[in-house]
Formats: C-alpha cells, sequence, structure tokens
C-alpha cells in the first residue's frame, strides 16, 4: 500500500464528475517527461476521459486525504483487455502510487476474468512497467518511427475456492507419506528409496514445512522458493528409510513438537492409521478411505452415480475366482484389464493383449484373492487418459480443483499436462461433471481431503472412469504449481510435470545441480520455468529426476520438454569420466532393487 506523507492511499471507483480533473492530471503527468507545448497539445484528445466513459473503462482512482493523487483503466471485455491509462500527478511519481493503481488492475482484471492486458507505454514509463513484470509484447508488428512500446501484463487469478478448503488459509506442514499408505492396503513396500515422497512438498501453494523419508540435499528448496515466493520453508528429511513415516515422526520430538504446535495445517499424502496417531483425521475419513481406494468400490461407485451422467461409460468388472477361470479369460485372445483391488498404481494393474503370452505364468501370479477382472476400453488418440481432482471441505462441500491429461506408459504414471487449452471444453465438462457428483458421494460417506477420479477415453469420445484416488496425487502436483504461479506471476500457466525422466548418467548432487541449473537457465531462454520436483533419484542404478516445466504457452513447453530430454540424453557422454563405480555408489547408499515406477 503506498502512502503519501504520513497518510495512507486508498482506491476507489472514479465519479463521472472527475473525467474533466482526470483528464488535466493525465496531461500533467505526461509533462513531466519534458515534452513540448505543441506535443502536449497533440496529445489532449488521447488523454481525454468523457463523463460517459468512466464505468465503460472502469476507472480507478487513487487517493489520499480527498487529494486525487493518480488513476487508471482497465478496457475491454475478457480475456484480452488493455491497460488504457496509468497516470499520476507530477510530485507523487516515485512514491508507490503508480505500483498501487498497477497492481489494482491486474488483481481487477483476474477477478473479472482477464488472462492477458496489453499496454501502449509512454517511451519514459516502460522501464517502469518491465520492473513491474510486464513483457514486450512478442505478437506485436515491427515498431515504427514514433510509435509506442507495445508491452503485455498478466492479471493475477483470485485464489481458488479449493485452496483455503484444502489448506484453512494457512500455510501448511507436509508430510510425505507415499511408501506408509500404500503398505496400508498390503501392497509390499518397493525396495530402495522412496523418491515420490518428494512430490509431498508440492501438497500446497504455500508450504511451512515438509517432512519426507528420504535425505534432500540443500541445494534444491532455494530455487524452488525463489520461482514459486514461498516464504522459509523448514525441511526435515532423511527420517525414515523403511518409509514409516509416521512413525519417524513420533520417535523426534522436535518434528512432532512443531508438527503438533506449528499453527499451520499439517497435511499427510494420505490418511493412514499410523497418522491418525499424530493428528486425527474427522470421522469417517479413514473408512472412506478403505472403501473407495479399492477398484471394486470405486467401480461400484461409478456404476450407481453413471446413469445421470451421458458422457461417462462404466466398464464391466468381476472377481476372478481361480486360477483355471483366469487361464480360460487369458486364453481367449481378448484384451482384459487384470486388477488388484488394492493394487498401487501401475504395479496392481495389468493389460492383456492377444501379443503378451506366457499365459500360464500370468494365471500363477495373477490368481490370489482380490483380482478383478475388467473390461478393456479401447480408445487412442491425444486425449486417452484425463484425470479429474477436488478438495472435499471440512463442511463436505466439492472444491473442483481442475481436469489434466496424463501421460501413461502402459499402467505405468509418468506425468500430467494441466492449463488452459489441454484438453477439448466437452471433455472437461464431462469430467467435471461427473467428478463433482463422485466427490458429494464421498462426502457423504464421510471422506474430508483430495481426491482424483481417472478416465480413459473411449472410441465414441465417452469418458470410462477407471479408479478413485483419496489422497494427493501426481497431478495434484502440477494444479498447486499452477495455482501458484497464476497468483505470483499473473496470466494463466500449463504446467507439465515429467516425474520419472531418465539421466544419461548417474549424477552426485554437485554435477547434478550444474545440469539442473543449466537446464534452467535454457528453459527460461525460450520463456518457460523449470522446477526439480524428484532430486533424490540422480545416482540410482537407472538414474533420473522428476520435473516440472510451466509456461504460458504450449510451445514454450514443449520445446522446453525437448531441450531437457536432449540433455539428460547428453549426459553419458558429457559425464563419461564420472566415478560411477559401485564403490563410489556405496557411499551413498546400499545396492538396492530399483523399485518399478509407481503414480504417487
Amino acid at each position: 500500500m503506498a502512502v503519501a506523507g504520513t497518510e495512507v492511499v486508498g482506491l476507489r471507483t472514479a465519479r463521472q464528475d472527475e473525467a474533466d480533473a482526470l483528464s488535466e492530471l493525465a496531461l500533467r503527468s505526461k509533462a513531466y517527461w519534458g515534452y513540448d507545448a505543441a506535443f502536449l497539445a497533440a496529445c489532449q484528445e488521447d488523454l481525454r476521459l468523457r463523463p460517459q466513459e468512466v464505468a465503460v473503462r472502469r476507472v480507478r482512482v487513487a487517493e489520499c486525504a480527498g487529494r486525487v493523487l493518480g488513476f487508471a483503466t482497465l478496457e475491454g471485455d475478457p480475456p484480452d483487455g488493455e491497460l488504457g491509462m496509468l497516470f499520476v500527478e507530477p510530485d507523487t511519481i516515485g512514491g508507490g502510487v503508480g505500483r498501487l493503481l498497477y497492481d489494482n488492475v491486474l488483481d481487477d482484471g483476474g477477478r473479472l476474468g482477464f488472462s492477458r492486458l496489453t499496454i501502449a507505454s509512454d517511451p519514459y514509463a516502460e522501464g517502469f512497467y518491465l520492473a513491474m513484470g510486464a513483457e514486450r509484447d512478442g505478437d506485436a508488428p515491427p515498431s515504427t518511427a514514433g510509435a509506442l512500446p507495445r508491452l503485455v501484463a498478466w492479471p493475477r487469478r483470485p485464489e481458488p475456492s479449493w485452496v483455503g478448503a484444502w489448506t484453512g488459509g494457512r500455510r501448511v506442514v507436509l508430510v510425505g507419506n507415499v511408501a506408509e499408505f500404500n503398505a496400508q492396503f498390503g501392497a509390499t513396500p518397493a525396495a530402495g528409496p522412496d523418491h515420490y515422497s518428494c512430490l509431498a512438498l508440492f501438497g500446497s501453494p504455500q508450504p511451512a514445512a515438509v517432512i519426507l523419508p528420504e535425505e534432500v540435499d540443500e541445494f534444491w528448496l532455494p530455487e524452488l522458493a525463489r520461482e514459486l515466493g514461498w516464504a522459509e520453508v523448514r525441511v526435515y528429511s532423511g527420517i525414515a528409510e523403511n518409509g514409516q513415516t509416521s512413525e519417524a515422526i513420533r520417535t523426534r520430538p522436535e518434528i512432532l513438537e512443531h508438527v503438533r504446535s506449528s499453527g499451520s495445517a499439517v497435511l499427510p499424502w494420505g490418511r493412514t492409521p499410523e497418522f491418525e496417531r499424530i493428528m486425527p483425521s474427522p470421522e469417517g475419513v479413514l473408512n472412506a478411505v478403505r472403501r473407495y481406494e479399492s477398484k471394486a468400490g470405486s467401480h461400484a461407485l461409478f456404476c450407481a452415480i453413471s446413469p445421470g451422467h451421458p458422457g461417462i461409460t462404466v466398464p464391466t468388472q468381476r472377481p476372478i475366482t481361480s486360477r483355471r477361470a483366469l487361464a480360460r479369460e487369458l486364453a481367449s485372445n481378448t484384451p482384459i484389464v487384470l486388477k488388484s483391488d488394492y493394487g498401487v498404481g501401475g504395479s496392481g494393474t495389468l493389460i492383456v493383449t492377444a501379443g503378451t503370452g506366457r499365459v500360464r505364468a500370468l494365471a500363477r501370479r495373477w490368481a490370489h484373492e482380490g483380482v478383478l477382472l475388467e473390461e478393456y476400453v479401447h480408445g487412442s488418440g491425444p486425449y486417452r487418459n484425463p484425470t479429474f481432482d477436488a478438495v472435499i471441505g471440512a463442511a463436505g462441500e466439492v472444491h473442483p480443483v481442475g481436469v489434466g491429461l496424463m501421460r501413461i506408459d502402459g499402467t505405468s504414471y509418468l506425468g500430467v499436462t494441466v492449463g488452459p487449452g489441454v484438453l477439448p471444453d466437452a471433455l472437461v465438462e464431462t469430467a467435471t461433471g461427473f467428478g463433482v457428483a463422485v466427490g458429494r458421494a464421498l462426502a457423504a460417506d464421510g471422506y474430508r481431503g483430495w481426491y482424483d477420479v481417472d478416465f480413459v477415453t473411449d472410441q465414441q469420445g465417452r469418458l470410462a472412469p477407471t479408479e478413485t484416488n483419496l489422497r494427493l496425487t501426481g497431478p495434484a502436483v502440477a494444479f498447486t504449481i499452477q495455482t501458484r504461479l497464476d497468483r505470483l506471476r499473473g496470466g494463466r500457466h500449463l504446467v507439465r510435470t515429467l516425474d520419472h525422466l531418465r539421466l544419461g548418467a548417474r549424477l552426485r548432487q554437485a554435477p547434478l545441480r550444474t545440469h539442473l541449473e543449466r537446464l534452467a537457465s535454457e528453459c527460461q531462454s525460450l520463456g518457460a520455468t523449470l522446477l526439480v520436483t524428484i532430486p533424490t533419484a540422480a545416482f540410482d542404478p537407472v538414474p533420473h529426476v522428476g520435473v516440472a516445466i510451466a509456461a504460458r504457452t504450449a510451445h514454450a513447453v514443449d520445446q522446453a520438454e525437448a531441450v531437457v530430454r536432449a540433455a539428460n540424453q547428453e549426459l553419458g557422454e558429457i559425464f563419461s569420466d564420472l566415478d560411477v563405480s559401485s564403490s563410489a555408489r556405496s557411499a551413498w547408499w546400499p545396492r538396492r532393487r530399483r523399485p518399478r515406477p509407481q503414480r504417487p
């Protein structure tokens, strides 16, 4: 907020009877830059506000102690508009009044649905706008002599309702209990580090602290905090190599005290009986998690809801009762999907086609209690794997987060893209309508918190729901990053996460940091932001990292991804002299089998 002397500057809507006085203020402000009388006379008509234009041009006034110090206009209709005029009294230039007006235009623009504002700037004011975050308009025609610089500004979207419902309006302590959550359903913990737990850091737009089972290097947080505008984030890492994060928290008094007394919301990756001993959930939450993380339970819910949603088709599903029955199904050469009722990500699902082979071995491996046979939904094309995320608030209200497009390899989740234009509006509307209906049913059964519904798209363009996840998800990471950047930088961002991006060589933390810093710089030159989401797997037997790429255009995201992938592949040659022997590796952690990539 600007201050004039000892008085605070306020903002209000202009009145029609102020039009002439504001026009004169604009001329005085223009004259500040030393223009001669002839030039100012030529500008007079362009700088004139007429009474009937005050409301149409959305004129806002900065005022202090009854004196008008400046004004700005927000013009046009969403999504693209114009910051038409911004002038302040000469004796207040440099005192913060212009900044106050500029910020107000961006906030009002975001609230009204604008995603882009152009500015025909006075040459002397161009530096001010660039310092405020505006950019030179790359779509503008080539400049001609005497033409005003054309800039573009990005309105800041209001914080969506799901943020308050999820965080309670507070900064958040996030707990990376991914392996613990999966283990409660009988899944055998994967041997090796729990790299996906790093994604917990991105479970809120503004974290206060994060607790991770894996050790993370100190380089990771500062760059993320700078790009995402985070205040100090406290990190407790390396506390639970066995993945039992809640148990580790309870045995460390300093961490437990911070969790219970920080005043922040405390949110785990997912609710577990172990975490209940630290921070109990509302009654009914754990039972709902158990019921609907079940593939059979979610399928029954889909069948009950789908009749009211014509764009939805639910694949048939039935339990397999014996190895012989499964062998018959596998021998039929008909594509089918096998699911463990509580399977963890891709490891709990298998797509069987005519070319799969080894029918008897598959029958032996999969014929156990809780195995489901599901109809294979045929389909292809660019919109095969949508996902819908939402939050159920404390009172049971459903707050949609968004619809994204997942990248799936077989049955393994590799990442997601979220943002404007990623999916056709009709698919988004169908997924949202059905996803909200699922959320209302979950709420009625006692669930509160984050959930998603995953789909595949059939050959007719209908959506087939395949599972629910009552926890944070991989796509949640993209949505929270998008929300933070939209609010921080304005405009509408696309975010693409790549959770298992192969490296061409195993890297210790110092060369990894150098590599990622170079990639971030290259992405920035393309108009994209590179954020490291999983930094702990670069010295694995099959090394990889997780990243998020954010930009305001799909072209910039695609270009940045291509640059990152190419650079990672080249590492094998760049670091051909790097010591990656087994003895060097043992200095980091014992040799372990690499876990199969799974959806977090």
